[in-house]
């Protein structure tokens, strides 16, 4: 059995084990591609998953956003560290300083502060982007500008918005001119009209009664594309990786060195964060990576440069994030040779700890059990629209102490998730990061 079938094989046992219908993956290793797709489009109306269908890539679309940003630096139309208020004059934020002083390599670091996840339905018009970003001014600060490093998708909007007023074109249009088309990349659609004369999977979640369901609605919104909008194919997604390993005229050498260093050291999960590509080590291998999740739809694509090495998966269930982590540690340990090492608890007093975090669309609790600390997680809703529903909560995590300010878990559900914990001058605890986001202890 090849190295390949192997990554494979633990592909299809975690779609039995997690109920995923479909996936796709795609392995680039020394210029050679592998691609194997299995499974359905949907439980529904199902159809053969192929290397060809489209699935929704939601954040990687960020690093795209991000190369747009860099082709108009190369240019002189934007600079990084200029005021959004350069492009957009009436940008406007709930917290005045922030909203004067945020700057453009801020809203690509994930560093502005402002509440991120914000999710509202602007309609199909060409208008809708702006709309989303006048928005934002209702839109509380959360923490300090530049301070505090928490997953933001508000600010791509913002990014998108700016790409649109330096270009004078709608932002998909842009996308397309600045990056799809200079790498070739055809197989890649904000749009349903375009998604839906083509192969295309839907996505699906688990309902009340942990039955797997298709998962509605399916698109994110107009509005929303800047943040995670692109629907593309595995095959595309290595065309665009073989340009972040083997480099060319899309972008300079000193602008990939740009994007691809560490600008904000970060820790838990991810090293540290470049220009919207997270940066983490697995062993001595250094890989530039990001993830997608839309409504049932879950995406990795990593990339080891040096090693000329690059992976991407797509799923269509909302657990395909444990997939995606299985494979991904599979393919690593069979085509690089890595793996990450077990982490070793330490005891601490967990009261300390114990109590309520609240988010914009979740909750978290940390209790003290007779097994030990635990922590569960409380969706709220509220994407892809304002109005969509909790999906049920997932099972509760078994936690340890990695160090005063880390925590893992241990079950199957929740194995490799670090949580951070973030504190003042004092010492106090100000903030709990789990998945990327700030979560704020709740007074008792």
């Amino acid at each position: 059995m090849s190295r390949f079938e192997q990554v494979v094989d633990v592909a299809r046992a975690q779609m039995e084990e997690w109920s995923v219908p479909g996936v796709a993956i795609g392995i680039l290793s020394d210029g050679e591609e592998e691609i194997a797709a299995v499974g359905v489009t949907s439980i529904e109306n199902p159809l053969e998953v192929t290397a060809d269908t489209l699935f929704q890539i939601g954040s990687i679309t960020k690093t795209f956003v991000a190369s747009a940003i860099m082709r108009l630096v190369e240019a002189g139309e934007v600079g990084l560290d200029e005021p959004v208020r350069a492009y957009l004059p009436d940008f406007r934020l709930a917290d005045e300083d922030a909203a004067s002083r945020a700057t453009v390599r801020q809203l690509l670091t994930h560093t502005g502060g402002w509440l991120g996840d914000y999710f509202q339905e602007y309609g199909w018009g060409d208008d809708a982007l702006a709309r989303m970003v006048d928005a934002l001014a209702e839109q509380p600060q959360l923490t300090p500008l530049g301070a505090v490093w928490s997953y933001n998708n508000a600010a791509f909007y913002i990014a998108g918005r700016i790409i649109e007023v330096v270009t004078g074109k709608t932002f998909e249009t842009a996308l397309r001119d600045l990056v799809l088309d200079p790498l070739g990349i055809e197989q890649a659609y904000f749009w349903m009209e375009d998604v839906i004369t083509r192969r295309f999977v839907v996505g699906h979640e688990l309902d009340e009664a942990k039955e797997t369901v298709v998962a509605r609605p399916w698109p994110i919104g107009r509005s929303a594309h800047a943040a995670g909008g692109l629907v593309t194919t595995v095959p595309e997604l290595l065309r665009y990786a073989r340009f972040w390993i083997e480099g060319g005229d899309f972008l300079s050498p000193e602008s990939v060195a740009e994007m691809t260093r560490p600008q904000i050291e970060v820790g838990g999960n991810i090293d540290a964060v470049g220009l919207a590509w997270m940066l983490t080590s697995v062993e001595d291998v250094r890989l530039i990576g990001h993830g997608g999740g839309t409504k049932g739809q879950i995406s990795w694509l990593g990339i080891a440069r040096d090693r000329g090495f690059a992976l991407a998966i797509v799923t269509n269930h909302s657990y395909g994030g444990i997939l995606a982590d299985r494979v991904a540690e599979a393919a690593y340990e069979a085509y690089l040779g890595v793996r990450n090492p077990e982490l070793e608890a330490v005891e601490l007093d967990p009261a300390p700890y114990v109590g309520r975090y609240e988010a914009r669309m979740a909750d978290v609790e940390l209790l003290q059990t007779d097994e030990g600390l635990e922590l569960r997680y409380i969706p709220k809703g509220g994407f892809p629209t304002p109005e969509t529903p909790p999906m049920p909560p997932p099972p509760p995590a078994t936690m340890r102490f990695a160090s005063a300010d880390e925590l893992f878990a241990v079950d199957d559900t929740w194995k490799g998730e670090k949580v951070r914990i973030l504190r003042d001058e004092d010492g106090g605890i100000v903030w709990m990061r789990v998945g990327g986001r700030v979560f704020k202890p709740v007074e008792s």
